[in-house]
């Protein structure tokens, strides 16, 4: 066995191995969330791109696009539909714990519009200020325009979990397979995001906000990820190198002695205070003998 190789076998004692085999977990790990934001990124242009398609096309009869009971597939993202029918205002919903474009509180105001066939499409008219985040009485907000009524807006897809639950006409998040149980009207999958209704209401909501369609951190997030999985397996070659050329030896022999030397000079310091101190009280002695002196001699001088 060369020289070389003896100065090798570090590598296969346990506590080698265990690094090695912790090393190699954390790499793999960071490359497995690096690639899991890198599909979320491909996921993002993909559901961006479906968007752009949509917002370009002309609006669709809403009978066309949406289907009775069933949430909107991914490729309707958007789409704009239109549909006419009359709104039923006593079952309006309210979405509590919506901000405006400033921050401020409000809630989102969701009406079904009833059509000619009486399915009704859920439609939220927009945002509204409140004096504080909560829920509030339908009967507070502004009404839409009576009669037949023609919309156009974004299909939107049904949103899931406890935030969709309806409690006493009011709920946090939209869900046309929650609120139709609730008001008792077969719906549309889905809901409708307000863009344009005609005739204008009197008093007109808060329009929506356009989709978000930048790719978000995805991207650094995954270089960021296969970053730190390759700065651990350069930690370790680093280590191993040290080890290799006798540097964490030597690093190790040196770190005693730069201690024994510290309590050395703690030592020496010590002395060094103790003899100032006892230096200064011969000092203190000395003085008070010379005062008791004087003071012996001012008391003759006076007899």
């Amino acid at each position: 066995m060369t020289p070389r190789v003896r100065r090798l076998r570090f590598l296969v004692n346990r506590r080698w191995v265990l690094l090695l085999l912790t090393v190699v977990l954390a790499a793999y790990g960071c490359l497995l969330l690096g690639r899991w934001q890198w599909h979320r990124l491909e996921d993002k242009k993909t559901g961006n791109a479906i968007i752009r398609a949509n917002e370009k096309a002309a609006p669709a009869p809403v009978d066309q696009v949406l289907r009775r009971g069933v949430d909107p597939p991914d490729a309707t993202r958007y789409a704009r539909v239109s549909a006419t029918g009359t709104y039923d205002v006593a079952h309006t919903v309210i979405v509590r714990y919506q901000t405006g474009a400033d921050g401020s509180a409000g809630v989102d105001v969701v009406v079904p519009l009833v059509t000619s066939d009486g399915t009704a499409v859920l439609v939220d008219r927009g945002w509204f200020g409140t004096s504080n985040s909560g829920a509030m009485d339908p009967s507070q907000v502004p009404t839409p325009p009576s009669g037949t009524v023609t919309v156009t807006g974004w299909v939107r897809q049904n949103a899931d979990g406890s935030a969709a639950q309806v409690v006493d006409g009011s709920t946090r998040a939209v869900s046309s397979a929650q609120i139709a149980p609730a008001i008792g009207i077969p719906t549309y999958g889905g809901f409708v995001q307000l863009l344009t209704e005609s005739p204008r209401p009197a008093t007109p909501l808060a329009p929506p906000e356009p989709p978000d369609l930048t790719n978000g951190p995805h991207f650094f997030y995954a270089l960021q990820w296969w970053f730190f999985g390759i700065l651990a397996l350069f930690g370790y070659l680093y280590l191993a190198w040290e080890e290799y050329t006798g540097r964490a030896e030597l690093r190790r022999v040196q770190q005693p002695a730069r201690k024994k030397e510290k309590r050395v000079t703690i030592g020496v310091g010590g002395s060094e205070r103790a003899h100032d101190a006892a230096i200064d009280r011969e000092h203190g002695a000395a003085d008070e003998g010379r005062r008791g002196a004087e003071q012996e001699r001012r008391g003759t001088a006076e007899l």
